[in-house]
């Protein structure tokens, strides 16, 4: 839920236009991966980054 990454640093791509996704409207795409059971593992730094980082 949108909610539950709230106070986490993640991996997320932003400026994307608008789209909607089920009932959201997003602005931007946080990155993840689907693990064995199906869940999201999110894209996470492996240490502190400036918030806003450009990613490489």
């Amino acid at each position: 839920q949108p909610e539950e990454l709230i106070g986490r640093l993640v991996v997320a791509v932003v400026n994307f236009p608008k789209k909607q996704i089920g009932p959201l409207m997003s602005e931007c795409l946080v990155t993840g991966f689907h693990d064995a059971t199906g869940a999201v593992a999110l894209c996470v730094p492996d240490k502190e980054v400036p918030l806003g980082t450009r990613l490489l």
